[in-house]
């Protein structure tokens, strides 16, 4: 009896990570994780409410529901996983639609009005993008995450100036 529970524990931790291996997700998780630091770090210089942890585990989170998605959906198990539809196909836009929706509800929390200014718009507007930044490593789009990365990073910091600028002439 214990032997058996045993192998089935052993089993069932040695069959994950039958579509993309570990080694390559570990990768897609840090990736986003590091990403996302970038821009959670700017905001947390600011001393905005969602600031570096906030933006980190957004992207994890997007990356890790791709990853997740494949799995399941490509994986080899998907027989486990069987509700009856045979016709049901793995829809990416769906995963990349629910990330989407659950960081637009958390980001919309962070903006609010105070006197007769709206605040941390650019902060919302910042934690969403890193949840697109997670689904594009979580899709294995490295490249892609990093070059978004690098341009939001220079929209943050190039036109944080020009408008300080603008504010003063």
């Amino acid at each position: 009896m214990f032997d058996t529970t045993l192998q089935q524990i052993t089993d069932e931790l040695t069959r994950t990570f039958s579509v993309i291996p570990a080694p390559v997700a570990f990768a897609r998780l840090l990736a986003a994780s590091v990403l996302a630091a970038l821009i959670g770090l700017e905001r947390e210089r600011l001393g905005k409410p969602a600031g570096l942890r906030t933006h980190i585990l957004v992207s994890v989170a997007a990356c890790l529901f791709i990853i997740l998605g494949r799995e399941i959906i490509l994986g080899r198990e998907i027989a486990a996983l069987d509700f009856g539809a045979e016709a049901q196909r793995n829809d990416p836009l769906r995963m990349i639609e629910a990330v989407t929706a659950g960081v637009a509800f958390l980001a919309a929390g962070l903006i609010f009005t105070s006197g007769n200014k709206v605040r941390n718009v650019t902060t919302g507007a910042s934690l969403w993008l890193v949840g697109a930044i997670g689904l594009g490593c979580g899709a294995g789009q490295m490249p892609l995450a990093a070059m978004a990365t690098v341009l939001v990073l220079t929209v943050l910091f190039v036109l944080r100036h020009v408008e300080d600028w603008m504010a003063t002439h």
